[in-house]
C-alpha cells in the first residue's frame, strides 16, 4: 500500500505542482479544492490515474477522509489581490477555519500537516531582507488585511496545535512564485504582465516601478516544499529566490521577451498597503534543508512564456468566438 498524502487547493497553481511531485515520488494522492479559484484544468492530466482521486469540497466544512493518511499539505486559499479583495470572507475562513478543521483531521490520523503562509506575513516590511524573526508591519484593517491576518493566524494555530496537542506541524512562507497554469487574471504582476504582451496592451506598473519583488520558479518551490515536510524542522521557513529585481525592471524584462511592438508601459496609482520591498532571507532554507533555487530567471520566464502564450491566445479566441 501506497502512503497517502492529502493536498487542499489541489486545482490551484501551487497545489496541482504539489500533486505532480508526490505522484512522481510514489504517494498516493488524493486532492481537494472547493474550485473557488482552482481549475481542474490543472489536474485533469492525473484522473486517469488509480494512485490519485479528487473530493470536490469545501476545507471551511468539517472535513472527512477515511483510511490512514501520512502526510496534509494545507493549500487551500484565495492567493492573489484580486481574489482576496473579492472574497474577503472566504479568505478569512480559509484561514481560519480550514486550517483549524485540518489541524483536527492531522490530530485525529496522526498525519504530519504542512501549512502554506506567506511573505504577506510581514506587510509592508521595514526590515530588509525578511528573516522569519522579524514579526511583520501588517495593517489589520486595511484592503489586504484579510489575507495577511488569516495566514498569521493560520501560523499561530498551528503552533497552538503543535505546541497543546503535539501535532506534527511545518510552516512555509511563500514568497513570489512563477511558472505554468497561473491563471491569465488572478492580478498578480507576472499573469498581468504577460498577459498584457502578448495582447499587445499596457503594462500596468503602480507607482514609478521602484518597488521590488524576488520571483521563484514553481518547480524550485515544490522541491522546497517537499525537503521541508521531510525535515524535523517545526519552526517558519521563507522559500523564495533572494535575487530581487524592481516592478519596472521586471516589465521591461517581459516586454524583451513577448518582443510585441504593441505593447509599452503605463503607470497607475500605488494601491493601499502595496509592500515596497520584497527579498526572502532564505539562510535556513539553506542551512536546515539544503534548499536554495536553481532555475534563473531567463529559463523561469522563457519556460512560463510558453504557457501564457497558449492559454492567452486560448482566452482571446473565446471572447472574439
Amino acid at each position: 500500500m501506497k502512503e497517502r498524502v492529502l493536498i487542499t487547493g489541489a486545482a490551484g497553481f501551487i497545489g496541482s505542482h504539489l500533486c505532480d511531485r508526490f505522484l512522481n515520488e510514489g504517494y498516493h494522492v488524493i486532492g481537494m479544492d472547493n474550485l473557488l479559484t482552482g481549475s481542474l484544468s490543472n489536474i485533469e492530466h492525473l484522473f486517469p490515474r488509480e494512485d490519485f482521486e479528487f473530493y470536490h469540497h469545501d476545507v471551511t466544512k468539517f472535513v472527512h477522509v477515511p483510511g490512514e493518511i501520512k502526510y496534509i499539505l494545507h493549500f487551500a486559499s484565495p492567493a492573489s489581490p484580486i481574489d482576496y479583495l473579492q472574497m474577503p470572507i472566504q479568505t478569512l475562513k480559509v484561514g481560519a477555519l480550514g486550517t483549524h478543521n485540518l489541524l483536527g483531521l492531522a490530530k485525529a490520523k496522526g498525519a504530519r500537516i504542512l501549512v502554506a503562509s506567506t511573505s504577506e506575513v510581514y506587510g509592508d516590511p521595514l526590515v530588509h531582507p525578511q528573516v522569519e524573526e522579524y514579526w511583520g508591519n501588517v495593517n489589520p484593517v486595511g484592503p489586504r488585511g484579510v489575507y495577511d491576518e488569516a495566514k498569521r493566524f493560520l501560523e499561530a494555530i498551528t503552533m497552538a496545535y503543535h505546541t497543546y496537542h503535539k501535532v506534527e506541524t511545518r510552516i512555509v512562507r511563500i514568497f513570489n512564485t512563477y511558472g505554468p497554469r497561473m491563471r491569465v487574471n488572478d492580478g498578480r504582476v507576472l499573469p498581468a504582465f504577460f498577459s498584457q504582451a502578448i495582447r499587445g496592451e499596457g503594462l500596468t506598473v503602480f507607482g514609478d516601478g521602484s518597488q521590488t519583488r524576488s520571483f521563484c520558479y514553481v518547480d524550485d518551490l515544490v522541491d522546497g516544499i517537499y525537503r521541508l515536510l521531510l525535515s524535523d524542522y517545526d519552526q517558519p521557513v521563507n522559500m523564495g529566490n533572494p535575487q530581487e529585481i524592481t516592478v519596472l525592471e521586471f516589465a521591461s524584462e517581459i516586454l524583451k521577451l513577448v518582443n510585441n511592438p504593441e505593447a509599452h508601459i503605463v503607470f497607475k496609482e500605488l494601491p493601499v498597503d502595496d509592500p515596497k520591498q520584497r527579498k526572502p532571507d532564505i539562510t535556513k532554507a539553506r542551512t536546515i534543508l539544503g534548499w536554495e533555487p536553481k532555475v534563473n530567471r531567463e529559463e523561469g520566464l522563457a519556460r512560463t512564456y510558453e504557457y501564457f502564450k497558449q492559454v492567452v491566445k486560448t482566452d482571446k479566441e473565446e471572447v472574439t468566438a
